[in-house]
């Protein structure tokens, strides 16, 4: 028995419908104050982008990143390089000054650890060397560097002792860098770091600093940040145009102005209401999740369309707008509710994965498509009531017939003999998607950032960095935590196990270069033997080891006190999926084969340490929350129908939709990853809402109305599906253009997001009945009656 079919149901939605129309003036005038009250306080809502919230903090790698985060170099670096055009190297006093000016700059940036600031000009940057006299260090720059000759031959000097020859300065001498770390509370301030600003700041950097003779390059989270709100006035922009072509379909398919008004204005008032409530609990926007408000506006869009068709069915029948009204609340407010029940459980299962933007997306796009349940099931139906009918009706008659034409030949999919061909092509989709969604990576794909073009100004950055210098943005970091008395880096098995460590690491696929505690000792050693190479090596004793202990500073950030903690730096060719992967592999097959009491390794550090932990995050979460959405979905299916057939009929093509998405995303290479989750959780949203309008329809005419299953598929489809199919392919065309954006990320979501709006509604209108021909087994009760080339709707 169906839980539509229940009396005690249908009484409470009876009452539901009179309470509300009985006392529309009074709930006008509520959800219109609660509107004005809402939009001025989404003026108070502000981008909030955050490194911290990108990180899974429970995760092992994290917690170890966490542990050292204060004696360690972190994650959340910026890079600003210097590149010298001119004739000759970077030996000359223009590119000096500016290299000097650039230096001062980032010291004074938002939130910089003044202390992390590395550059030629910085007193943490020095050089080594014997003289006659014994060991002599300083500064790479004097003091009072005034640019003359020989100052700049005793900085070449310098430079080349110093060991930052493809580290600071390129490996072909053209150019320099500033490198810094950033917190994600200003030190200076004590509030949470504005990363808008920050790149402001730089890009003001690279005006005053870039011109003919030197090339400015900025890379870092802080610059992508930037970036990526500078691109959002373009997506600001394309959701206009969305908006537009939404506006002009609607109008030629409702061919009315203010049906058309009450369907977009209702559409985005769970918008402005979630925008409204958002500081209200502390929450702002992430720069990354800044697409799911339109991802609300399409579900608010596709549940408007289909509560003004069930009124205008009502109107054109013959009753009043406050008849029609309330039949419409009737017919929808349990189908519907159910369905964005199950939108606002798909985006909660995101929380599944235990990183905080995730979690703030989860919480932000189900309370928008909770509030669609006051928006779009009760204040658009009062709305309704209020609006005449009488040209809608006019308008409308004549279009019946051919809708019907249209309806009745799609129908054949009820039909055995089409249902077996629709299936025998879904399980062909099903076998090629399946193969090819297998290869779905998670994590990045491609160098640079792909959340912006091959071509923005950032990943030329980047590319230019990463070929001039042996070190980059893309950095992971081991932690060796020694266990041992006394000095640990004067005690040969712990400085021999990192040097091992150090090898095996430069002989691994996608590592660029390594850097250590003993690699740099065994510098300092052979300095302290006249330089001979012989001498790079590690002694075996104590006080041998002592003659590197220049380089166990921990002021130099590679080691704690007494070195307890000693850090490995792995710099990496990208920041790729796959390349993480392998990396992270071969370290735990070198901690598994390393058989010693001394030391242990943890990982990980550095932003790839802090990827590696988010893909693995990802990955692992991936199957339990898909198995988490189905399974909620398939239980309020079940609860709502009180049928596994239902379940079937609905689920199924949900499945298959995601795997041709996951098929998709591979084609296009998109890496499965935090900002790619929302595209699957709505997918499956939107293709419940068609799955549950259709098989309702369908269910009422055969228990109610005695009709055959291809009757009542076809009176569903003329009920629920022109408004499905009109808004799947309203919704597709608005955000296909998408692919003109700027930001990959929402050309790569525009792709996503109209295949998921396509294909979920074919799902429903052909495998839903192919599905549902061998589960059900109803007699034909009341054939169809052809009347003039077309089939009329059947009288129950």
């Amino acid at each position: 028995m169906s839980l539509f079919s229940n009396q005690r149901l249908t009484s409470f939605i009876e009452v539901c419908a009179d309470f509300l129309l009985r006392r529309r003036r009074l709930l006008l005038w509520v959800f219109l104050a609660l509107t004005v009250l809402l939009a001025a306080s989404a003026t108070r809502v502000r981008l909030d982008p955050g490194f911290a919230k990108m990180v899974p903090l429970q995760h092992p790698y994290m917690q170890t990143f966490t542990e050292y985060t204060r004696a360690f170099s972190g994650a959340n670096r910026i890079m600003v390089n210097l590149r010298w055009k001119g004739e000759g190297d970077v030996y000359n006093k223009q590119f000096l000054d500016a290299l000097r000016s650039a230096t001062d700059e980032v010291f004074f940036l938002p939130g910089v650890e003044r202390g992390r600031v590395f550059s030629l000009f910085t007193p943490n940057v020095r050089y080594t060397e014997v003289t006659e006299a014994g060991f002599y260090g300083d500064v790479v720059v004097p003091a009072r560097f005034s640019a003359q000759l020989d100052e700049l031959d005793a900085v070449r000097r310098n430079v080349a002792r110093s060991g930052q020859i493809g580290q600071l300065v390129a490996n072909d001498l053209k150019g320099a860098m500033v490198r810094a770390e950033l917190r994600e509370i200003d030190p200076s301030t004590g509030r949470k770091l504005d990363y808008a600003e920050v790149a402001r700041k730089l890009e003001q950097l690279r005006a005053k600093l870039g011109n003919d003779k030197i090339e400015v390059n900025i890379i870092g989270f802080a610059k992508v940040v930037g970036d990526v709100v500078d691109g959002i006035n373009g997506v600001m922009a394309f959701f206009g145009i969305a908006f537009v072509i939404t506006a002009a379909l609607l109008f030629f398919y409702t061919r009315s102005g203010r049906m058309t008004l009450l369907a977009l204005t209702v559409a985005l008032l769970p918008v402005m209401w979630l925008l409204g409530i958002l500081p209200l609990i502390g929450y702002g926007i992430d720069p990354m999740s800044i697409l799911v408000p339109f991802l609300i506006f399409s579900i608010g869009v596709s549940h408007a369309v289909q509560m003004i068709n069930a009124w205008r069915q009502a109107a054109l029948g013959g009753a009043t707008s406050v008849e029609a009204a309330r039949d419409a609340f009737r017919k929808l407010f349990v189908p519907g509710t159910v369905a964005l029940l199950t939108n606002a459980l798909g985006f909660l299962v995101i929380m599944y994965i235990k990183i905080d933007i995730v979690r703030e997306l989860g919480v932000t796009a189900c309370l928008g498509v909770l509030l669609m349940i006051l928006t779009n099931k009760m204040f658009l139906p009062i709305l309704l009531s209020y609006t005449s009918s009488n040209q809608l009706v006019r308008t409308v008659k004549g279009q019946a017939p051919q809708r019907s034409r249209l309806w009745w030949a799609l129908s054949s999919a009820a039909e055995p003999r089409t249902a077996w061909v629709v299936l025998a092509i879904s399980a062909v989709l099903l076998v090629a998607g399946s193969y090819k969604a297998h290869h779905l990576k998670t994590g990045d794909i491609g160098d640079g950032v792909p959340e912006l073009r091959e071509t923005a100004r950032y990943n030329r950055d980047n590319a230019a960095v990463t070929s001039e210098y042996n070190i980059g943005i893309d950095v992971l970091t081991v932690v060796v935590e020694a266990k041992v008395e006394g000095d640990a880096c004067l005690q040969y098995p712990v400085m021999s196990s990192i040097e091992r460590f150090e090898i095996f690491m430069r002989g691994v696929a996608g590592v660029r270069s390594v850097v250590s505690v003993p690699k740099l000792a065994k510098v300092t050693i052979a300095a302290f033997n006249e330089g001979n190479p012989r001498w790079q090596a590690l002694p075996r004793t104590g006080p041998g080891l002592a003659q590197g202990a220049g380089s166990f500073n921990p002021d130099y950030g590679m080691n704690t006190e007494n070195c307890r903690a000693i850090q490995v730096l792995v710099y990496t060719n990208n920041h790729e999926g796959t390349t993480i992967a392998h990396i992270v592999s071969e370290i735990k097959r070198f901690i598994g084969s390393e058989k010693t009491a001394n030391v242990s390794f943890r990982l990980a550090g550095g932003n790839v340490g802090v990827m590696a932990a988010t893909n693995e995050a990802v990955e692992q979460a991936e199957v339990g929350m898909l198995l988490a959405i189905f399974g909620a979905i398939a239980l309020l299916c079940f609860l709502t129908f009180r049928s596994w057939q239902a379940v079937l009929c609905i689920v199924v093509p949900l499945v298959l939709v995601s795997i041709l998405c996951n098929a998709l995303m591979t084609l296009l290479g998109i890496g499965l990853k935090v900002s790619t989750l929302p595209v699957i959780a709505l997918g499956v949203g939107v293709g419940v809402d068609y799955g549950i309008y259709l098989y309702e329809r369908i269910q009422h005419q055969m228990q109610e109305c005695g009709q055959d299953f291809r009757v009542a598929f076809y009176e569903a489809m003329r009920q629920r599906g022109t408004a499905a199919l009109f808004t799947a392919l309203t919704m597709s065309i608005g955000v296909g253009t998408w692919v003109f954006s700027a930001l990959k990320f929402q050309a790569d979501m525009g792709v996503l997001l109209a295949f998921m709006f396509l294909v979920n509604v074919l799902g429903s209108i052909f495998l839903l009945p192919a599905l549902a021909v061998g589960l059900l087994h109803t007699p034909v009760r009341k054939p169809a009656i052809k009347v003039s080339g077309a089939y009329q709707t059947i009288e129950s």
